[in-house]
């Protein structure tokens, strides 16, 4: 028997942690479901991507932006049952530095497994917008 309250990993996954302190340096949410350690590392990065941009305000320079992302943003860490991880700390002074190029670079949602089951769900028949309803 384990204490830990999360389920024990199964392939690659990313852990999203809330940078505002609330829960200390306990992740807030475990993403499962990449098929590859390399898929995990792109939805981790672009997810602290977007994290860093919704941080950024007119005129902010680079360290402001980091202290704002460090006081109300969102991290996250690609992980592989190998030891392959992705973190963003190579990264994340780039992040703040410039903002990025394109949208790709921030779409996390593209890449997001957890979509796939609510397409699933939608699909369900009898479950809600249908005909006599």
């Amino acid at each position: 028997m384990t204490n830990s309250p999360h389920p024990a990993p199964t392939g690659p996954f990313v852990r999203i942690k809330d940078l505002s302190g609330g829960n200390g340096d306990e992740p807030v949410e475990e993403i499962r479901g990449f098929a590859t350690v390399a898929d995990a590392a792109t939805f981790a990065r672009r997810y602290v991507r977007d994290s860093v941009e919704r941080c950024r305000g007119p005129g902010m320079d680079a360290e402001a932006v980091l202290a704002a992302w460090f006081a109300f943003g969102e991290d996250a860490e690609a992980l592989d049952l190998d030891g392959e991880h992705w973190t963003s700390g190579a990264e994340i002074r780039a992040f703040a530095a410039k903002p990025p190029r394109n949208r790709t670079e921030r779409d996390w949602r593209a890449l997001d497994p957890r979509k796939d089951l609510a397409d699933e769900d939608e699909d369900m028949p009898g479950e809600g917008g249908g005909e006599g309803e």
